[in-house]
């Protein structure tokens, strides 16, 4: 409902598109389109949109025991906690459920009609929120936050030795590692990767820090940090030790600290990495929403036998 902005224009459809476009913050690609299809209607100070037309989920849903774990969900936006050993996408061997499974699925059962529009991703085994767009006008605006670094992830990791006070900021470039398929590496012809770290609290032997992302790099944290001769706890692929044989405790610690993995596996087999806090602004009404997603089981009993807080 616009208001006056329509009613003491003197040229309603022109007031209609600035409205849009400058108030509202309407993508120029969706506004052209609706503008197109008959999308954009209105009768003296209501305007009528068509932001949500049914569209395919693009993916088949898979329904399982444990529900999805919805940490925010609105008419434009639904964040998600992603758990360990399960990635966010598949990866074309149509083998495995991912998260853009359990979302269709969720959509589904709310009587579909919507895409599954992920905008950011997270490694397979890093737990943590994702977020997702339900319509064009939201994947639209997020993507270009994504693009303009004004969404926000922050991530708590345990790593390897004590990290010193003066370490905030690294930025080292990030590429591929031509001796392996998966590795990535700091290399001087590398895409720009800047990782900040906010928050460290020294336990025995290990770090626990609070760390800030500006790009979006692929395993960025995993490879800044091990650069720095810091790697994550369980990141066998860094370099990094054993959960359980970093804690100085009998291996049958391996059997207790469980992830929340779908397929159960130990947290030996995966990086300790959680995104806790996921910051952005409402495609529609530009509130800036802070979403927590709470540590997983095994990362807070990681810290308290690293922290001499547990027994075993």
């Amino acid at each position: 409902m616009p208001g006056k902005v329509l009613t003491g224009a003197a040229d309603s459809e022109a007031a209609v598109d600035k409205w849009l476009l400058d108030t509202v913050g309407m993508p120029e690609k969706l506004h052209m389109r609706l503008r197109r299809e008959g999308g954009i209607q209105w009768k003296g100070d209501r305007l009528r949109l068509a932001l949500f037309p049914h569209r395919e989920a693009g993916i088949e849903p898979v329904w399982q025991e444990q529900e999805l774990d919805v940490l925010h969900e609105d008419d434009f936006c639904l964040v998600v906690h992603k758990p360990a050993g399960m990635a966010v996408h598949p990866d074309g061997s149509g083998v495995g459920v991912t998260l853009d499974h359990l979302v269709a699925a969720h959509y589904a059962a709310s009587g579909g009609g919507v895409a599954v529009r992920h905008i950011h991703r997270l490694d397979k085994d890093t737990t943590g929120p994702v977020l997702y767009a339900k319509n064009e006008f939201a994947q639209l605006a997020l993507d270009e936050d994504m693009r303009e670094k004004t969404i926000s992830r922050q991530y708590v990791a345990i790593v390897k030795g004590v990290v010193p006070p003066t370490l905030k900021v690294i930025d080292a470039p990030i590429g591929r590692d031509r001796h392996h398929a998966v590795r990535r590496r700091v290399s001087p012809g590398g895409q720009a990767a800047i990782t900040r770290i906010v928050g460290c609290k020294v336990l025995r032997g290990a770090s626990l820090l609070s760390v800030q992302l500006e790009t979006g790099r692929t395993h960025q944290i995993r490879v800044h940090l091990s650069h720095m001769g810091h790697p994550l706890y369980g990141d066998e692929l860094y370099g990094g030790p054993a959960w359980a044989g970093a804690t100085g405790v009998s291996t049958r610690v391996q059997g207790w600290l469980k992830t929340d993995s779908p397929s159960g596996s130990s947290s030996a087999d995966r990086q300790a990495l959680h995104g806790e806090l996921l910051t952005f602004s409402h495609p529609w009404s530009g509130e800036r929403l802070a979403v927590n997603d709470p540590w997983p089981e095994d990362m807070l009993r990681l810290r308290d036998l690293l922290a001499g807080g547990a027994q075993v």
